[in-house]
């Protein structure tokens, strides 16, 4: 059965609870992470939902919550980062599950010898995780998960996360779906109907969370999901959240 387009829902701003995963959804992807930023026109319409929603919109992301305020400045959100191991609440305050350090070393050290010699590969190094992206060099793919799944293999602290075109070795269970529940039990979010936009695999967590409460979950692009909606690129998206901003 084909999944209903967002444009058929009702969807009040004062009543919902907003949960924005960025890369692909907020921003363009890129070939390099670091160059990635939110549009100044999806900003304004960012400030402008955020102030409809009375402050209850969050961004969750695999990125570090110091990236995604660079990403979205000067506009400073409520966030989650690294897939839920950090989060900053609407009243400011940050929280950050504990990391194994040496874990941490390790993995930093294993990425970056396999990176080094492999032109157009990328380790991202994040509080917690390591990404390996491969969007310059396609044709790696498979070499890129087979040595994620060897380093999971022997570290039980690696959790690996697949996404477009990287590989997020993480050292925490924690989920994007983890950091709404929390959010959800918190003022301005406590007591709304929780709606959540991603566009991978790694948003599928989110998704299944919302749609155990309730909410409104929304797939952007194509691909299977677990999302009660779907739109179909990131363009549309971004039209149909400035209509939405502007009521």
């Amino acid at each position: 059965m084909p999944i209903p387009d967002i444009s058929t829902a009702v969807l009040a701003p004062s009543l919902t609870a907003f949960f924005l995963d960025v890369d692909g959804t907020l921003a363009p992807i890129v070939a390099n992470p670091a160059d990635a930023r939110v549009p100044p026109p999806m900003r304004a319409a960012l400030a402008r939902l955020d102030r409809a929603a009375g402050g209850a919109v969050a961004v969750v992301s695999g990125r570090s919550i110091a990236q995604l305020d660079a990403m979205l400045h000067p506009l400073r959100l409520p966030a989650a980062g690294v897939h839920g191991l950090e989060r900053r609440g609407a009243g400011g305050g940050l929280t950050r599950g504990p990391v194994d350090a040496a874990a941490q070393h390790r993995l930093a050290r294993r990425v970056g010898g396999f990176v080094e010699g492999r032109p157009g590969l990328l380790a991202e190094v994040k509080p917690g995780a390591v990404a390996l992206h491969y969007r310059k060099r396609p044709d790696m793919a498979v070499d890129c998960l087979a040595f994620a799944i060897d380093l999971a293999r022997e570290d039980g602290h690696i959790r690996l996360v697949e996404g477009k075109k990287v590989i997020e070795m993480k050292l925490s269970p924690r989920t994007k779906g983890d950091a709404i529940a929390d959010f959800m039990r918190e003022a301005p979010f406590r007591g709304r109907q929780p709606f959540f936009a991603g566009d991978d695999l790694t948003d599928e967590a989110g998704f299944a969370v919302v749609n155990a409460m309730g909410g409104m979950s929304l797939k952007i692009g194509p691909g299977e999901t677990a999302a009660r909606y779907r739109i179909a690129d990131a363009a549309a998206f971004a039209a149909w959240l400035e209509g939405l901003a502007a009521g």
